[in-house]
């Protein structure tokens, strides 16, 4: 009679065993009438932090966005930052030019949005003008005339000075011979140059004679031709003037009008106008190559081309085209990747670089608006976390290589101008990386001031449900997938909510959730089906299950086979059937658990196998200590708790962790000591604390559709069923074929608050209340239970014997 009322008490309906979704409350007959869900889903706290964050424009607020894998974090932000990307100024572009002051420093010149592609091309069209104009102004008739002004002059006065010098000589005596040395002077005898033997010949007198007119000749000579060299670079300096003339003639026009149009930036004109200076400074580079032997007019033609790289622009940022801000995921952070880097080509086996190698980073890609990176990506690149934090702390990105930055570099490169920063960073992570990097990097907390958590659960509503049907569409959208119908949208919510372990929750996983979407599609696809159905919905997550159960199903079958011994008929004293969740990667399910109880007489109280064979962990050792402090409090308070009894999991063989089968242990235990047996159709499951009470555990869909599995095998005689935690009963999310055993009166699950009520449900009998005087009524289980302490307490003072009892009275 206490086993029925007992159990008519404790058992729940089968409409309690799951909460179903209503397919006639979404607002269509498939996705295809819907709107695709924009934005985050039910994110609100992590809404908050993203808005907060965006308009912060102080330095350290950039973000970490903290969530678990698969809540669809990185997807959220992206469609986030992109809605908040349209409403912000497209920001500007950035070229590097040659320094013409510094070549080592490439300058950074800043344009509006695309004016750097024209620039670009403006400086194409006049580099093309000038290799086609200058060689035909410095071959025209005009030019060689003015030249030829120039230099024909010069060419008659020098022959002047030079015949006038030759004169001079002559009256003296001696013959000016031009040589490849210089000037030479040679005495002369009898009209032609005399012999060295002759002047050798000379007397003392005459050959001093001779040297003094030498020496006043070569006076003459230096003057005279120290006045030439002086005319000769007077007249260089005018043909370089008449070069100059002609080429600002050649592309003045061109360049007077670049300045105009660039008028309002004034580092462009400043460039102009150098650019204007170097080139009439380097015409040798627009002038006719001379002819030659082939190989050197291909090397001279390199090199030419080369040195005209200078008259170029590098667009390393271009936002022609672009509206709004910049979002940029960069899926590869290396330091060259986040910061830039300046590319080599190799010439005649050297490698060698100039400013139109320079690269732009994902920092100046994203300037002006958003960078998304994955947190893990980032710290495991060496370099890369160091940069992206020194650039956020200067505001500016400076592209060095890497072996500059660690002082290894072996030769020089370039250094270009740093750019400013004007951005956010979101960094995508899990929340342990968020709490290292807190702990142990002082620059992460001054930069990265918000946090945004992702929840793995977000409240069921019925707006929720209506965003999942949408999230659904969007998905159905993006990647071209069949519509689903009203029905398979009340699945997916469901199994949502099954994900969540939750009824009043979903799940924020939508990794796993898109998977089942692709999957069900998939599945109509293989059927011929223009719409997905909730057959598909099932059949996706039952081949799921199905790929991922292969150990589940061994396992099954050891017990089926009895090589794992599971009772799930009759009733056995001290024992009593646990359940435990096996996590297989991305798979878990239930399984039970066979848990034993041994008691005997003695001071050594409640002991743990698992914990003796080092296979328990600590929250289980935990577990057993509270079944001992449970056993003090309800028996032992007046007289001391005599007590040896073992707890063992039978044929198990792996570390136990967790107290989620503390209830089961303390039932097998209370079994033991009250010599009632329990009924082994019965599974339990929950942890207990010191007063008895029952306390929620996880996995209690796995737990309870496990243990059914198993009873289903071996055929269910309507005696079955589970005991869970009552305040675990908001969390069922059963299969169907769960319920509907349920329906039928061949399986029942019940809920439990307390030890005592479990206790009843498993053996039939009267738990009994402690009476006014500490005693329990006789016939039930705490009254069998007290009458055995009293028999242990008795046999361990007739087993020490006297002396330990005059030592206890004296005490």
């Amino acid at each position: 009679m206490a086993s029925d009322e007992a159990s008519a008490r404790g058992e729940l309906a089968p409409e309690r065993l799951r909460r179903a979704c209503d397919a006639e409350g979404f607002a269509c007959e498939t996705t295809a009438d819907l709107r695709a869900a924009e934005g985050l889903i039910g994110q609100p706290r992590a809404t908050a932090a993203l808005t907060f964050a965006l308009g912060m424009p102080d330095r350290g607020y950039h973000i970490f966005v903290a969530g678990a894998t698969g809540v669809g974090k990185m997807t959220a932000v992206n469609a986030f930052l992109a809605e908040a990307a349209r409403t912000r100024p497209t920001p500007d572009d950035w070229c590097y030019v040659y320094s013409f002051r510094d070549p080592e420093r490439p300058r950074a010149l800043r344009l509006p949005p695309g004016l750097g592609q024209q620039l670009k091309r403006d400086l194409d069209h006049l580099l093309a003008t000038a290799q086609r104009q200058l060689p035909r102004a410095f071959e025209s008739d005009e030019y060689t005339r003015r030249r030829d002004a120039v230099t024909k002059g010069f060419e008659e006065e020098r022959e002047g000075r030079l015949a006038l010098l030759g004169d001079r000589a002559r009256a003296e005596g001696f013959l000016l011979q031009a040589t490849p040395m210089g000037l030479l002077l040679v005495p002369l005898i009898a009209g032609r140059p005399m012999r060295e033997e002759e002047f050798a010949a000379l007397t003392p007198e005459l050959r001093d004679s001779w040297q003094r007119r030498r020496g006043q000749l070569e006076d003459e000579i230096a003057a005279a031709m120290k006045a030439i060299r002086q005319r000769e670079r007077d007249v260089r300096e005018e043909l370089d003037r008449l070069d100059h003339d002609v080429a600002l003639y050649a592309v003045g026009g061109l360049l007077e009008d670049l300045t105009e149009r660039y008028a309002g930036f004034p580092a462009v004109v400043e460039y102009l106008a150098a650019l204007r200076d170097d080139m009439a400074n380097q015409l040798d580079l627009f002038r006719p190559l001379p002819e030659g032997v082939p190989a050197m007019a291909a090397a001279q033609v390199w090199q030419r081309e080369q040195a005209l790289r200078r008259y170029q622009v590098n667009v390393v940022v271009d936002r022609g085209g672009v509206q709004g801000a910049p979002v940029v995921h960069e899926m590869h952070p290396t330091y060259q990747n986040l910061i830039g880097r300046i590319d080599k080509e190799a010439q005649f086996g050297l490698l060698v670089t100039d400013f139109t190698l320079v690269r732009a980073g994902a920092l100046h890609q994203a300037n002006g608006g958003y960078l998304v990176l994955e947190a893990q990506d980032v710290l495991r690149q060496p370099l890369a976390w160091d940069g992206l934090k020194r650039a956020l702390r200067n505001r500016s990105v400076a592209i060095e290589e890497a072996a500059d930055w660690l002082g290894m570099a072996t030769v020089r490169t370039l250094r270009p101008e740093t750019v400013p920063l004007d951005l956010k960073v979101v960094l995508v992570g899990e929340p342990y990386i968020y709490y290292l990097l807190h702990a142990l990097d002082p620059d992460f907390r001054e930069l990265f001031g918000v946090r945004a958590d992702f929840d793995l659960r977000i409240p069921r509503t019925p707006e929720s449900e209506a965003k999942y049907a949408e999230f659904v569409c969007r998905l159905c959208v993006e990647e071209q997938l069949r519509p689903f119908d009203r029905r398979a949208l009340a699945l997916i919510v469901e199994h949502g909510a099954r994900l969540a372990e939750d009824q009043d929750k979903l799940s924020a996983r939508f990794g796993s959730l898109a998977d089942l979407i692709r999957e069900a599609n998939y599945w109509a696809g293989q059927a011929g089906a223009t719409t997905v159905t909730a057959a598909h919905v099932q059949q996706g997550l039952e081949q799921q299950v199905y790929r991922s159960s292969m150990v589940e199903e061994r396992i099954r079958e050891l017990i089926a086979r009895g090589t794992l011994h599971v009772d799930v008929e009759g009733a056995a004293v001290g024992q009593v059937n646990g359940l435990a969740v096996h996590t297989m990667a991305d798979y878990s399910f239930g399984r039970p658990s066979r848990i034993t109880a041994a008691v005997g007489v003695g001071r050594e109280g409640v002991l743990d196998i698992e914990r003796e064979a080092e296979l328990g962990g600590k929250v289980h050792r935990k577990g057993v200590l509270i079944l001992a402090g449970f056993l003090i409090d309800r028996f032992a308070q007046a007289q001391p708790l005599t007590l040896h009894a073992r707890l063992a999991f039978e044929q198990s063989y792996e570390e136990v962790e967790g107290d989620s089968a503390s209830s089961a242990e303390l039932y097998a235990l209370l079994s033991r000591l009250a010599d009632a047996p329990i009924r082994q159709g019965l599974a339990v499951t929950g942890s207990v604390d010191q007063r008895g009470r029952i306390q929620a555990i996880g996995g209690v869909n796995e737990k309870i559709e496990g243990f059914f599995a198993v009873c289903k095998a071996n055929g269910l005689t309507g005696e079955q069923g589970v005991l869970i935690p009552a305040s675990n009963v908001s969390h069922l999310m059963l299969k169907q074929e769960v319920i509907d055993a349920v329906q039928a009166g061949r399986f029942h699950i019940y809920a439990v608050g307390t030890v005592d009520e479990g206790i009843e449900l498993l053996t039939g009998l009267p738990a009994g209340a402690r009476q006014p005087d500490g005693s329990y009524p006789e016939g039930s289980i705490n009254g069998h239970i007290a009458a055995r302490m009293r028999e242990m307490a008795q046999a361990l003072r007739a087993a020490l014997g006297p002396e330990a009892r005059g030592e206890r009275e004296a005490g």
